[in-house]
């Protein structure tokens, strides 16, 4: 287990975002994927419209999401996590609905899989 907290220079208490230590790990352990489960289906391309969901892009148009506010709130470190890990050299990155059952399995091993596959 890793902890997202840490210990500051004086002692202090630091309240790390675990996304953003997920993608860290992952990149540092050249991992072969990094999921992440949440709970919505995805990036989606409209967040008004759940049939909109993004199944694959790449680190360049998941930066655009962000910059544009496509992707905001909560979602936004979960995409930077993803960037993180793709940085650090892992081939490729999820972000799926821990909420739909087995969603892990058919992520894993399926060929359409569910979620967002985020690729260098």
């Amino acid at each position: 287990m890793i902890s997202s907290v840490a210990v500051g220079p004086e002692g202090e208490t630091l309240n790390i975002n675990a996304d953003h230590v997920a993608g860290r790990v992952a990149g540092e352990l050249r991992a072969e994927k990094l999921i992440l489960l949440t709970d919505v289906t995805g990036i989606l391309d409209d967040v008004t419209n759940p049939d909109s969901l993004l199944s694959e892009i790449d680190a360049t148009a998941a930066r655009r999401l962000i910059e544009t506010g496509k992707v905001d709130k909560g979602m936004i470190p979960k995409v930077e996590a993803c960037l993180m890990a793709l940085e650090g050299g892992v081939p490729r990155t999820h972000i799926i609905d821990g909420r739909v059952r087995h969603a892990l399995l058919n992520e894993i091993f399926t060929d359409r899989g569910v979620g967002t596959m985020i690729v260098p």
